[in-house]
């Protein structure tokens, strides 16, 4: 079998990498004898699709089933999937210490997915990520090691030996996923920038994000990420629009086309995008007009016939 180049890097034996979007996280399949275990499953409407990613790759390798399911954070396009890989491989599912609780109780309040308008099936896990320790994730060993500021609760792997970084939404090639904390208060500049100082100090030759390809340049990759958080963090107000218009953007992606009426009703309904109105201290329908238009001079979404359709 031919080893997969990245950038000059040879991705070693016993990973696979499936990189899906937007939508949908990607996702990491590490197989070896004693182990076979997925890290992050997607939203839950391409769930069919990551069964059958997990299947064609479980048949490819000449592998029997899915040991476990391993989750950075839980953001639904992280952790869509693990109902159904749960149900058709009944292999364990692996989440962050400080979300067992919410997990356990299926607790709405706690959980992300009802704050930020999304979905995610019920799940059980049966494991938990702690940082500072280590976890076998196929052939290899990855160090489990804290990555607030995105989520606060968010976990990035790292392989040592082969100087693999799975960063989530820590790390994007050009960037970094939303800092959702801020938009309800707790905080999240500063564990962005203590994120991105860890990850300085790795020695990390390939990095695998959340979104986006594989990329081997990351010191290019944190002055952008730094760069990108003194821009947001510079003006509070500035990073509140742009997780609106992200959130309502995620969710176009899943409705490819809504009609205004419902756009608006979904807006009202988001806890995060109403903490977003107050801060911004916009009325409910200026903030309701405001929203889908900022989408529009992004040129991420254009309005037709009253409805909001999405641009890829």
């Amino acid at each position: 079998m031919t080893a997969k180049q990245i950038g000059g890097y040879i991705l070693p034996l016993g990973i696979d990498i499936f990189e899906r979007g937007w939508l949908s996280a990607n996702n990491i399949f590490l197989y070896g004898n004693e182990d076979v275990s997925l890290v992050d499953t997607g939203y839950c409407a391409h769930e069919r699709l990551t069964v059958d990613l997990v299947s064609n790759a479980l048949k490819q390798y000449g592998l029997s089933s899915l040991s476990k399911v391993v989750n950075t954070h839980l953001h639904s396009d992280h952790c869509g999937g693990n109902a159904a890989l749960s149900k058709n491989f009944d292999c364990e599912i692996w989440i962050p210490e400080a979300e067992a609780i919410a997990v356990r109780n299926w607790d709405q309040d706690l959980l992300s997915f009802q704050q930020l308008g999304q979905d995610c099936p019920r799940f059980a896990h049966q494991g938990v990520l702690v940082s500072g320790e280590e976890i076998l994730l196929g052939t290899y060993r990855w160090q489990i090691l804290s990555a607030p500021g995105h989520d606060n609760h968010s976990m990035m792997l790292y392989q040592e030996q082969h100087q693999i970084l799975i960063s989530a939404d820590a790390l994007w090639e050009e960037g970094f996923g939303v800092i959702f904390p801020e938009l309800w208060g707790e905080g999240g500049f500063e564990e962005v920038a203590q994120t991105l100082e860890l990850i300085e100090r790795l020695p990390v030759a390939l990095v695998i994000p959340g979104h986006g390809k594989p990329f081997t340049d990351v010191k290019k990759s944190i002055e952008i990420a730094k760069s990108r958080l003194d821009y947001l963090s510079s003006d509070a107000d500035r990073n509140a629009r742009h997780g609106a218009k992200v959130l309502l953007k995620y969710k176009l992606l899943e409705w490819r086309s809504r009609e205004i009426k419902a756009v608006h009703q979904w807006i009202r309904a988001t806890p995060a995008l109403e903490n977003v109105r107050q801060q911004l201290n916009m009325t409910v329908e200026d903030f309701e007009a405001w929203l889908p238009q900022a989408l529009v001079k992004s040129k991420a979404a254009v309005i037709e016939q009253d409805h909001l359709l999405n641009l890829d």
